[in-house]
C-alpha cells in the first residue's frame, strides 16, 4: 500500500487540533501527533479544547504541553462551554468556531468524526466543516461504550514507542477518566493494533481517520 505523506521530515506542518473535551485529541490523534514530532516534521500545533472547566482544564493544558513537547510551536486554548450542552449552545460555539477560521489556516484539522455517538463531538466535527471548507480534514475515533466505531479510510502508523508514550500519557495526566470502564490502556492498544493490521503497519501499530474530502494536487 502506496502512502502519501502531509509532510516529510524537517518540513513544517500547520495543525489545528479540535476536541470538545479534555482528552478528546490526546485519544483519537495524539498518537498521530508524537509520530510526526519524533519523525522530525516540524509541528506548529493549535491545540483547542471547548469544554475545559476546572480540573478538567488543568489536566487538558499539562497534557497537551506533554504531547507537543518537541513541537516547533504549541498554542493551547480552553474554553469553557458546558460538557453535554453543545447543541443548546450551537450559536456561541458557532461564532468561536468562525472567529478561529480567521485567525489559523493550517495544512491539517483533526476534529471528531461526524458519526460520533456523542452529540458535542458531532457539533464540533459540523463546524469544524462550516469554518474549514478548504483545508484537509481527518476525523479521529474515540473508543467509549456506544459502540459507533466505523471504518477510517487513513491511517497514520505509529511506532511501538510511540503508542507506548502516548498510553502513558493518557495514564499520566487524566486521573479523572480512571474510573471509566472503557478508559485504559488495554482499550486504546487494542484499537491500535486492529487500525495498524488493516493498513498493514510496519509496527503493527496506528491510528485511524476519517477523511471525507481529499484534493491531490
Amino acid at each position: 500500500m502506496k502512502g502519501l505523506s502531509l509532510a516529510t521530515p524537517g518540513e513544517r506542518l500547520n495543525v489545528l487540533c479540535l476536541g470538545a473535551h479534555s482528552d478528546d485529541i490526546e485519544i483519537g490523534a495524539g498518537g498521530a501527533l508524537l509520530e510526526w514530532i519524533a519523525r522530525g516534521v516540524k509541528v506548529e500545533a493549535t491545540w483547542c479544547v471547548l469544554s475545559a472547566p476546572g480540573q478538567r482544564g488543568e489536566e487538558a493544558e499539562t497534557s497537551a504541553r506533554s504531547f507537543l513537547q518537541g513541537a516547533a510551536s504549541a498554542r493551547i486554548e480552553l474554553q469553557q462551554f458546558r460538557d453535554g450542552y453543545f447543541p443548546v449552545e450551537r450559536a456561541p460555539i458557532k461564532e468561536w468556531m468562525q472567529d478561529l477560521a480567521r485567525r489559523f489556516t493550517p495544512d491539517v484539522v483533526l476534529t471528531h468524526k461526524s458519526d460520533d455517538a456523542h452529540q458535542d463531538h458531532r457539533l464540533v466535527s459540523e463546524l469544524t466543516w462550516n469554518a474549514f471548507r478548504d483545508h484537509v480534514v481527518l476525523e479521529y475515533e474515540i473508543p467509549k461504550w456506544d459502540g459507533d466505531l466505523g471504518r477510517p479510510n487513513v491511517y497514520v502508523p505509529l511506532a511501538a514507542a510511540t503508542l507506548a508514550k502516548k498510553l502513558e500519557l493518557l495514564e499520566l495526566h487524566f486521573a479523572t477518566q480512571h474510573g471509566k470502564d472503557w478508559f485504559d490502556p488495554e482499550t486504546f492498544q487494542g484499537l491500535a493494533r486492529l487500525r495498524g493490521m488493516e493498513c498493514r503497519a510496519p509496527e503493527r501499530y496506528a491510528e485511524g481517520f476519517v477523511a471525507r474530502k481529499i484534493l491531490l494536487a
